[in-house]
């Protein structure tokens, strides 16, 4: 795989996909939505890191379904969201760059051919060209708010398995939190209240554990209201599953957002 790794300075071609896409970069409501593993796409450069096109449509690739749920949520809710151009194998865009899941060489046991025996300008190339923008892209967005002294909220929207390890998982909804509840409980709350919905309070995990990057930095470290939103990837297969999802979100956060903006 070596001649997949090493191809200088400059990973992105011109016939790559942007690194980052803004949905609904006007939208009205003071939040910004994030969808950090978004895609399955690989660039062109590091021909699919050797996996064949299942391997690349399975969960270690993308949270299936959870980019189209973020973008219909964004049209409902009018708000901004950013989501990242490559997949997490390429580079993980929620984890810490020190983190020894930034950049796997196995997952799920799946061996991940492009990413073996790395070297530093290698990893970098991918950090710089892939994970940057769509931080950048997130900070600016933010800094936009700033501008005009409106501190919105960040709703991310993530996926989870049905199964992991041979363990059924029932949540059809978890909603990950840490110290900050003011979007969190009363979502557990309207979410629960639904008739039929199996909810998870920090399930299938706890956003206690702390190990996710987009969150941490961009909200909790700066004091922004936060939560994450898992959702089990088998709800949102199909795009009658990923409309019925968004559309629950958005009649839940929907009054949740417009409180926080009226304080």
């Amino acid at each position: 795989m070596d001649d997949i790794k090493k191809r200088g300075s400059t990973l992105l071609g011109p016939s790559d996909p942007a690194p980052v896409t803004v949905v609904n970069p006007d939208g009205a409501r003071v939040a910004l939505l994030v969808c950090d593993h978004a895609t399955n796409a690989v660039p062109a450069a590091l021909q699919g890191l050797g996996l064949t096109e299942r391997d690349l449509h399975h969960h270690i690739a993308l949270d299936i379904g959870a980019a189209e749920v973020t973008r219909e949520l964004a049209r409902l809710l009018d708000a901004p969201a950013v989501l990242p151009g490559y997949s997490r194998l390429v580079v993980d865009c929620n984890r810490r760059l020190e983190h020894p899941s930034s950049i796997v060489a196995l997952s799920d046991g799946v061996e991940i051919p492009g990413n073996r025996d790395l070297t530093e300008a290698d990893r970098r190339v991918r950090i710089d060209e892939c994970f940057w923008p769509y931080h950048r892209r997130i900070g600016a967005g933010l800094a936009g708010f700033a501008m005009r002294d409106i501190r919105p909220a960040i709703i991310s929207v993530h996926g989870f398995t049905p199964v992991l390890n041979g363990t059924e998982r029932p949540w059809h909804v978890g909603v990950l939190w840490d110290g900050d509840s003011r979007i969190a409980q009363p979502l557990l709350a309207a979410l629960s209240a639904r008739a039929g919905l199996v909810v998870g309070d920090n399930e299938p995990y706890s956003g206690r554990q702390r190990y996710g990057y987009t969150i941490e930095v961009h909200a909790t470290e700066t004091g922004l209201a936060n939560v994450l939103v898992e959702i089990r990837e088998d709800l949102v297969a199909d795009a009658d599953g990923q409309l019925r999802i968004a559309s629950l979100l958005a009649e839940t956060l929907a009054p949740i957002m417009s409180g926080l903006e009226e304080t």
